[in-house]
């Protein structure tokens, strides 16, 4: 599989993994990534508590009865944007039909996040760095195991199993992305996705059964 293009923009990086599930018409996309877009940024700009869903709208040009149609307020937004993310990126490789021995798409999420890299440092300001990796473990988590089903060499690891390895291999993850966001991002994503899958195949290999 060649790997898909990533975008510092996030409408399109999430439109890279094609339809993540959302109900509804292209219209009712087009007004969520607006919103979505809005928002974050307004956070490049000012910390998340000051922004106001006054200030979400004007920027999206949509109306007051329109954002609420959709979404409770701007956490509501702000967590439904990053669920949609990860859900695409977490089942790219299924999606996609990769043929390789990866469980996840590792070096397009971290040279995502790398591009991200303003973004990020603002999610940081906003204390809600752990709410949205806790989303993220989540999709991985099942992405992750739905991977270990559907390559051969795990195929044999009981279901039980297969579980609790897809969860703790997310969790390993996440917490290897944050390492290298702290040291500068000084190893390239590639080396960082050979790194993470030479750690899931040596756990899967002693936990086959």
């Amino acid at each position: 599989m060649s790997s898909p293009p990533m975008s510092g923009n996030r409408t399109e990086a999430r439109l890279v993994f094609g339809n993540t599930g959302l109900k509804g018409d292209r219209r009712v996309r087009r007004t969520r990534d607006r919103l979505g877009d809005a928002l974050i940024e307004l956070l490049l700009q000012k910390p998340f508590d000051d922004i106001t869903v006054q200030e979400v709208l004007e920027r999206a040009d949509v109306s007051r009865s329109t954002f609420y149609s959709h979404f409770r307020d701007k956490n509501d937004l702000f967590l439904s944007d990053a669920d949609e993310f990860f859900e695409g990126m977490a089942n790219a490789l299924s999606r996609f039909g990769d043929k390789s021995e990866r469980v996840a798409p590792v070096h397009e999420l971290f040279a995502h996040v790398a591009e991200m890299r303003p973004f990020y440092n603002a999610l940081l300001k906003t204390g809600k760095v752990e709410d949205v990796w806790a989303l993220g473990r989540e999709h991985f988590a099942r992405g992750i195991q739905k991977r270990l089903g559907e390559i051969p060499r795990a195929r044999q690891m009981r279901p039980g199993r297969r579980r609790v390895m897809a969860h703790g291999l997310a969790g390993s993850l996440f917490s290897l992305l944050d390492w290298w966001l702290q040291r500068g991002m000084k190893d390239s994503a590639v080396e960082m996705d050979r790194i993470f899958h030479q750690l899931v195949w040596n756990g899967c290999g002693s936990s086959s059964t």
